[in-house]
């Protein structure tokens, strides 16, 4: 049976990107050798590290705006300390948005670094709603949001104006929606949440904010030395980079950005009006603030948990489950989630309905 996988990263990925990759690790390019094996500095290589970075700036219209794309490692995780490295101005402060479990781990890294000021933060909401009235130091050296918070179903709709740096986490929901990505001076992202294999971390950033932190930046947690070294200042994870060079040549073939926008306003759309609807299920995140890439649920009555599992395991759906921290159930519908998977949740969770509904007329009749 097939699976629809709503995971949540790892996630799902185009079924040409499975195959294309399979191939690779075979006989990548007709070279008589695996990707897995290849010199990451050979001319084969090399070439996939050159096209990624450039398409990278193609899809999100960077191209010739003096912005680079870097593929580095860590996760986005790294880019928690790297960020302060490389931004945060010695005895300055940055600012921070407040928005989440990823978010607030980066604030934890930030302080090690210097004054940290959190404008704003839903945490004793349990992060349910995007906070909108705050305001933004302007001496800070940078102000860091994260886009899309995937544990708490909610993902910010329209970004504040600045005039300092904005520093965004784009992990996953980066090549879903059509932004002006010219407002932001760094972004940086886990490629496994919605561009590709673990292992690579995209960051793409505006040259002129680096070098003015007037600290000594150690060489591996420089994005001067990575940019210099052209994503190869050490042996960076050739099979991730590569599946994620797959990942956005697929996202081109389908349109770019603003093509795969409206498929994932329509995959969205279908489950948060069938979660609104139906009365066994109740969303979690601010109706205004929901996230089009992890829509997070629960069932009204706990009872019934056991049942629905049942049902929506049979109907060959994969990854549906909460965070471990919030519990519940989360869908995330990546770019290459087609929206049949969505109407199989969907038709599972009217089944539900039904089952439930004639259970209790039953017992009303007795």
């Amino acid at each position: 049976m097939k699976k629809h996988n709503y995971s949540a990263g790892p996630c799902i990925l185009p079924q040409e990107v499975f195959e294309k990759s399979a191939q690779a690790v075979l006989n990548f390019n007709n070279s008589g050798l695996s990707i897995l094996e290849m010199s990451h500095r050979s001319k084969d290589f090399v070439a996939v590290m050159d096209e990624v970075r450039a398409l990278v700036l193609e899809l999100l219209g960077l191209e010739g705006k003096g912005y680079q794309a870097l593929f580095l490692q860590g996760g986005a995780s790294l880019e928690f300390l790297m960020v302060p490295y490389n931004l945060m101005k010695v005895d300055g402060k940055a600012a921070y948005l407040d928005t989440g479990t990823w978010a607030n781990n980066a604030i934890k890294e930030a302080k090690l670094f210097g004054e940290t000021v959190v404008v704003a933060s839903s945490k004793e909401q349990n992060y349910n709603h995007i906070p909108t009235d705050y305001t933004i130091p302007a001496d800070a050296s940078y102000f860091h949001c994260t886009s899309n918070n995937t544990i708490f179903g909610t993902q910010i709709k329209s970004f504040p104006k600045t005039d300092i740096p904005v520093v965004c986490d784009m992990s996953s929901d980066i090549f879903s929606r059509s932004l002006d990505f010219s407002q932001f001076d760094l972004i940086y992202a886990g490629a496994q949440k919605n561009m590709g294999a673990a292992g690579a971390t995209l960051v793409v950033v505006k040259e002129e904010i680096l070098g003015k932190s007037g600290r000594t930046i150690p060489s591996i947690l420089d994005y001067e030395k990575h940019i210099k070294a052209e994503s190869m200042y050490n042996t960076p994870s050739v099979f991730a980079v590569y599946t994620c060079l797959l990942t956005l040549q697929w996202l081109k073939n389908q349109g770019g950005i603003a093509a795969i926008e409206k498929i994932n306003e329509v995959k969205a759309n279908l489950l948060y009006s069938e979660i609104d609807r139906n009365p066994l299920f109740i969303g979690t995140a601010n109706p205004a603030d929901r996230s089009f890439m992890n829509a997070t649920f629960l069932l009204v009555n706990p009872e019934h948990q056991e049942t629905f599992d049942k049902m929506w395991k049979a109907a060959g759906i994969s990854g549906l489950p909460g965070h471990r921290s919030v519990g519940g159930y989360r869908a995330s519908m990546y770019n290459a989630l087609p929206l049949e998977s969505v109407q199989v949740l969907v038709d599972v969770m009217k089944e539900l309905e039904v089952v439930f509904s004639v259970q209790s007329q039953s017992q009303l009749a007795e």
